[in-house]
């Protein structure tokens, strides 16, 4: 009896039929040897696999090399995998948080037990990463249950991996095993270690477990990796150079902006020069507005707990945003303001509207405050205290699609305007297998 047959789509839309069960390497190679030796990992319909997974239904796939940037998620998030490896060689005894890849790289959070581990240690462990990448190791998978896993970590004294295995069910729980070490994952990871060439672990950082400030404080380690050490060394000259170009630099010496302790984190001083280079530019973005169809508002820097509890923004973001103000005399809550929709919201709601009004524009310049965590504070670009060129926009369903697109010409007028050439666009939407309350009907 012949195997069933999938048909996979590839990115210039080409299409080839092979049996079910086919494995991301043999799908590669069928292209080409040349393919197959630079492949990392494959994306089918969204999904990233590790090359040796079997293909099981017909759909969109991508052989991911270090080019792409799935490519790059599983070298990095393999990478990480091999930094722990290292640390718990040289380190024994020490306690594993989590090892995600991320824009640049990879961390992980790491519980070093009494000791505290220095910057100067960090050359010894890269040391010790490439002397692991070089015996070539398999990263294998294997599926256990959760009695397994329980079993593993408790007998291995982890807290922190018996603590996430309790969130998951029999089925979803994977370990991932290289040389002498093994980790609960889901993967994806790269076949083996032998292509993690150049290494480069680039600072410490404190991280609460699980983001949590009442949590114990991890040790973060960051490091970026490459398959060829020359990628690293333009990699390394560029960060150089970008230090020269840092906006908390320049702001410094060109006196645009300061900080100061007495007036508390994250809440930038625009200095007199700043002052009139921000003024400039939202003079510049009000008049876009006003010849947009857009109308200004003006709303309070505080508001009244129950506008965020009525909205849904409290109990989505209330962990992120300044506890409740109390009047003295009276029974009142006021937040600082953490976002303006509410506020022209109620704008909006002052009087009764009739469709023909539709659609109406609001925007403001306005400002809100939102509680970060000291350690995740970054010059202007992660603050408390922010003011936001935002809008809203009030209008009938059948006119969302002419709305939707006059926003985005907007947007790129701007952006021409200003020479911003390099960016990129997301768009979120509906996810069928998240059963969450989403607002508003499927339809809309």
């Amino acid at each position: 009896m012949s195997a069933q047959q999938i048909t996979l789509t590839f990115p210039d839309g080409s299409e080839r039929t092979f049996p079910e069960g086919v494995t991301g390497y043999e799908v590669a190679e069928s292209i080409s040897k040349g393919l197959a030796r630079n492949a990392l990992s494959y994306t089918l319909d969204g999904e990233i696999y590790d090359l040796d997974r079997p293909v099981q239904n017909s759909g969109e796939i991508q052989i991911n090399t270090w080019g792409d940037e799935d490519g790059k998620k599983t070298f990095w998030h393999s990478s990480a995998h091999l930094l722990a490896e290292a640390v718990e060689a040289l380190y024994p005894g020490v306690k594993f948080g989590i090892g995600p890849p991320i824009d640049n790289g990879f961390y992980y959070d790491i519980d070093f037990g009494d000791r505290s581990i220095e910057a100067e240690e960090l050359e010894k462990i890269e040391q010790k990463m490439h002397e692991l990448a070089k015996q070539k190791n398999e990263f294998k998978r294997s599926e256990i249950s959760k009695e397994e896993a329980l079993k593993y970590y408790k007998e291995k004294g982890d807290p922190y991996k018996v603590e996430l295995i309790q969130d998951l069910e029999d089925g979803e729980i994977t370990f991932y095993e290289q040389g002498n070490f093994t980790d609960l994952c889901r993967g994806p990871h790269i076949p083996d270690t032998g292509s993690i060439k150049a290494i480069k672990l680039m600072s410490l950082a404190g991280a609460y477990w699980r983001g949590d400030e009442h949590n114990k404080q991890l040790t973060r380690i960051y490091g970026v990796s490459f398959p060829k050490k020359k990628e690293l060394d333009a990699h390394l000259e560029m960060l150089e150079e970008a230090k020269k170009r840092d906006h908390r630099k320049l702001g410094k010496e060109m006196e645009l902006f300061s900080f100061s302790q007495r007036v508390g984190q994250g809440l930038p001083l625009w200095q007199p020069k700043g002052a009139i280079l921000r003024d400039c530019l939202e003079d510049f973005l009000k008049k876009a507005q006003q010849e947009a169809g857009y109308e200004p508002v003006i709303t309070p820097h505080i508001g009244s707990k129950e506008l965020y509890v009525t909205s849904g923004h409290y109990e989505k973001y209330g962990e992120d945003s300044f506890q409740p103000i109390n009047t003295p005399n009276e029974n009142e809550e006021f937040l600082l303001k953490p976002m303006n929709c509410p506020h022209h919201c109620e704008i909006y709601n002052s009087r009764p509207r009739s469709y023909r009004e539709l659609p109406i524009r609001y925007a403001e310049f306005g400002t809100v405050y939102r509680y970060e965590q000291s350690g995740e504070l970054h010059g202007l670009t992660r603050v408390r205290g922010f003011t936001q060129d935002d809008a809203h926009i009030f209008c009938r369903a059948d006119q969302v699609e002419d709305e939707f697109k006059k926003v985005i010409d907007l947007v790129l007028n701007i952006f021409k305007i200003l020479d911003f050439s390099d960016y990129t666009a997301q768009i979120s939407l509906r996810d069928k297998h998240d059963h969450s309350p989403y607002i508003g009907s499927d339809e809309n």
